[in-house]
């Protein structure tokens, strides 16, 4: 499993299952006019002992919507892909080193790095391509 791979098994882990579906009654309109809505959740702890109360998908759908602003080659129906693998990679490496080091974030007032104690400033892009 990549979570015990990286972390060991000192972490709480657990997954939350969606359930979408479609609460439009008759003559209410095509369904595709609005988005589907979650019927049912079912967390499943993976391994630890997660809090019920924080088993939640936000931070991760927050997450990947950064990342399909900040990197078009997420987007649906784009002309921004990537033609090679290695391309793809140094992109999402580039996105993510720039995200924890360079950019100020809102909630923080600092770069996550910099709360994580790994660094001690802001980086500028010209110190974050030279460590490249």
């Amino acid at each position: 499993m990549a979570v015990e791979t990286v972390f060991g098994a000192d972490v709480d882990y657990a997954t939350l299952v969606k359930v979408y579906g479609s609460t439009r009654g008759e003559g209410e309109g095509p369904a595709w006019y609005g988005p589907a809505e979650v019927i049912e959740t079912t967390p499943t702890v993976v391994t630890g002992e997660p809090l019920p109360s924080r088993i939640s998908t936000s931070y991760i759908e927050r997450q990947n919507l950064t990342m399909r602003m900040m990197m078009r080659r997420f987007t649906r129906l784009t002309n921004a892909f990537s033609k090679k693998l290695e391309n793809l990679r140094a992109q999402v490496a580039l996105h993510f080193a720039h995200y924890n080091f360079v950019r100020i974030h809102q909630t923080l007032r600092c770069t996550p790095a910099m709360e994580a104690g790994l660094t001690d400033h802001v980086w500028t892009t010209g110190e974050l391509l030279e460590a490249v």
